[in-house]
């Protein structure tokens, strides 16, 4: 698993502690100015690589949108970013107790976190949903350009990659790809159009890679000439056709055979 930073509760890192400071200046005071708001932050953060292979804490002080002075877990000791904060960061790094409680944040605070958390977002595998489908094609007459859609839906998490191909040649040319959206649900959709013009046996693949599949997924769409679709489309309307007259007849033919008395053999004449 490549890095990624996830942030708990539950320590006095956790999160970020925002501290207005209100500065009046003397000369001011008796002015209709509003006074001048400074934001303090302190911000913990988690890195990881390997899931808790390899963790890295960061504890970072902002003052005022910029970074004064940080605690690196790979150093072990707090650095000052500016002249602001040398004077505290030389105490901090004197002071014992408070260096090991830095120190112990990488196991305290982040790998207890990742176990709390992972089964939910690091862990978890949800396989997409793939569909391939022609938009509709307007009012422009044919021989034009199509829009295929290949709909990928449902996954989780949000990594994921979409390769249009041609009679199995990548096509890289004509493709546009929709935002990643978020559903609501800890799933994620996307929709990757591909412009062509479709040629009768034209055979398009829309593959799908991510990581809850051990493969990737390949969902295929053939093209169809006009003609092909109408002499399909006529079969099937004689076939529903040739179904309505058939069931009827079937009916009453069946209903008079049954109310048709039986003829009763008749005696030989001596």
């Amino acid at each position: 698993m490549g890095p990624g930073r996830i942030l708990g509760a539950g320590s006095r890192w956790a999160g970020a502690l925002l501290v207005t400071l209100a500065v009046l200046r003397p000369d001011l005071a008796h002015c209709m100015e509003p006074p001048g708001w400074f934001l303090y932050q302190e911000k913990g953060d988690c890195y990881y690589t390997n899931g808790t292979q390899q963790v890295r804490f960061l504890l970072r002080y902002i003052y005022d949108r910029q970074q004064t002075s940080h605690f690196d877990s790979d150093l072990g000791l707090f650095v000052a970013d500016s002249e602001l904060d040398r004077t505290q960061v030389e105490a901090w790094n004197k002071d014992p107790a408070g260096l090991a409680q830095a120190r112990g944040e990488v196991d305290r605070f982040c790998r207890h976190n990742y176990g709390a958390v992972a089964p939910f977002t690091v862990e978890r595998r949800v396989p997409p949903r793939v569909k391939v489908f022609p938009a509709a094609a307007g009012s422009r007459p044919q021989p034009q350009p199509r829009l295929l859609v290949c709909s990928v839906t449902g996954f989780y998490p949000g990594a994921v990659e979409v390769t249009w191909l041609k009679n199995g040649q990548e096509q890289r040319a004509g493709v546009v790809s929709t935002e990643l959206l978020r559903n609501g649900d800890w799933t994620f959709q996307l929709q990757v159009m591909l412009e062509t013009s479709p040629r009768r046996g034209d055979l398009y693949t829309c593959r799908v890679q991510h990581v809850s599949l051990s493969s990737p997924l390949a969902v295929q769409w053939e093209a169809q000439s006009d003609a092909a679709r109408s002499k399909m489309l006529t079969g099937v309307g004689g076939f529903v056709l040739g179904l309505i007259f058939l069931v009827p007849g079937l009916v009453i033919y069946l209903k008079n055979k049954k109310g048709r008395p039986v003829p009763q053999p008749t005696g030989l004449l001596s």
